[in-house]
């Protein structure tokens, strides 16, 4: 075999699986086509997005020189569980946070205490960027993946940080629970 002729296997293997990938992923567009526009290509970048995403977090611990933690103390679990919760809520669903999300989203009205309902807008990698920005459970696999990475990078840092965000979970039950303790008085007093 000749050295032009080993330069052009990869690519001609590359080119194969791609085209196996796009047959698969319409052969899946047709299965969910009575799926209100449900499109699996328009995932594939943001997979390959988060691919990327875990792949240079691991870099950077390798660079770095730090190692995985033999186990994960449960109390770093409960903090970056609801710190988790909180940054995804305050990311997709906030009215804070709603100029990020004004280019790839339409707003669709109030949905709840200081939270937005919206939609994703355009087409192809736009739409799929506006889904993953106003879907919680979604946005709630890069946020812990940035967490557990934090944990591992700069473990100070982001304990102080997810402390943070668990306190301001903690007073977001409490405002509820006080509004609706006044909400219970106020009925009961009429």
């Amino acid at each position: 075999m000749d050295r032009k002729e080993s330069r052009g296997r990869p690519a001609r293997a590359a080119a194969n699986w791609a085209g196996r990938l796009t047959a698969a992923l319409r052969g899946q567009k047709a299965a969910y086509a009575g799926d209100s526009g449900h499109a699996p290509e328009r995932y594939v970048a943001a997979m390959l997005g988060y691919g990327a995403y875990v792949a240079a977090l691991a870099g950077a611990g390798r660079l770095t020189g730090r190692r995985l933690p033999s186990r994960v103390d449960p109390w770093d679990l409960a903090l970056c569980g609801v710190a988790t919760f909180r940054l995804s809520r305050l990311l997709t669903k906030s009215t804070v946070a709603s100029p990020l999300r004004v280019p790839f989203t339409v707003a669709r009205g109030g949905a709840g205490a200081a939270e937005l309902s919206e939609e994703a807008r355009g087409e192809g990698g736009r739409r799929a960027v506006g889904e993953l920005i106003t879907c919680p459970f979604c946005t709630d696999m890069w946020v812990a993946t940035t967490v557990t990475a934090g944990l591992v990078l700069c473990p100070r840092a982001t304990r102080l940080a997810t402390a943070a965000l668990t306190a301001v979970a903690g007073a977001d039950a409490l405002q509820f629970a006080y509004a609706a303790m006044v909400e219970r008085e106020r009925g009961g007093a009429d």
